[in-house]
């Protein structure tokens, strides 16, 4: 029996479709992924905000990588049962390191109404990142999310985070970009109202 080279092309192709596992469905409300070992929902934005270090931070090293910081909120969902994250995550660059985010303390959220000294909490095991990591030698660390919490940081014109550097100084980071709109999707996406 002969096989045509279409046909070898062909089966391959099939084979690759078998082992390709579909995209998790994405919105501009988020990105929803069902761990179906678990049974637990995990809601996402499709990418974490990114916030850029401070304009004195940012001149002094000029010439050096530059740290950055993203984050982001998560929904877990256990049949019903629901709790929320702030996943953060530090991409050190040459400027001036981090301490440990992990500490208690160590990370502050900056909001129009006020600083959160966030709290950090274990993540429920899913088998994975809310988020991937920019980078693998940054730290990742996930904080005590409440609605109200997310509805401050949807209404707030500017989101900072204060990291507690190993020197024992704070490192500001901040957005640049629109945030609002894709928190409020988000919001929207979870069945949660502004007010």
């Amino acid at each position: 029996m002969r096989v045509s080279l279409f046909q070898v092309a062909l089966l391959l192709v099939l084979i690759a479709g078998c082992t390709i596992r579909p995209a998790a469905p994405s919105t501009a409300r988020g990105v929803e992924v069902l761990d179906e070992r678990t049974g637990m929902t995990l809601a996402t934005l499709k990418d974490p905000i990114e916030l850029l270090p401070s304009v004195q931070v940012a001149s002094v090293t000029f010439g050096k990588r530059t740290s950055f910081a993203y984050l982001g909120p998560v929904e877990w969902n256990r049949m019903g049962t629901i709790s929320y994250g702030l996943w953060v995550h530090i991409a050190p660059g040459s400027d001036k390191q981090t301490g440990d985010i992990h500490v208690p303390g160590a990370v502050t959220l900056i909001l129009d109404d006020g600083p959160i000294i966030l709290s950090p909490i274990a993540a429920p095991g899913f088998g994975r990142d809310a988020y991937e990591a920019v980078v693998s030698w940054g730290q990742t660390a996930y904080f005590d999310l409440t609605v109200e919490m997310l509805r401050r940081m949807a209404a707030s014109r500017k989101i900072a985070l204060d990291v507690h550097a190993q020197d024992d100084s704070v490192i500001d980071f901040s957005t640049n970009k629109d945030f609002r709109s894709l928190l409020n999707g988000y919001m929207t996406g979870r069945d949660i109202t502004a007010d």
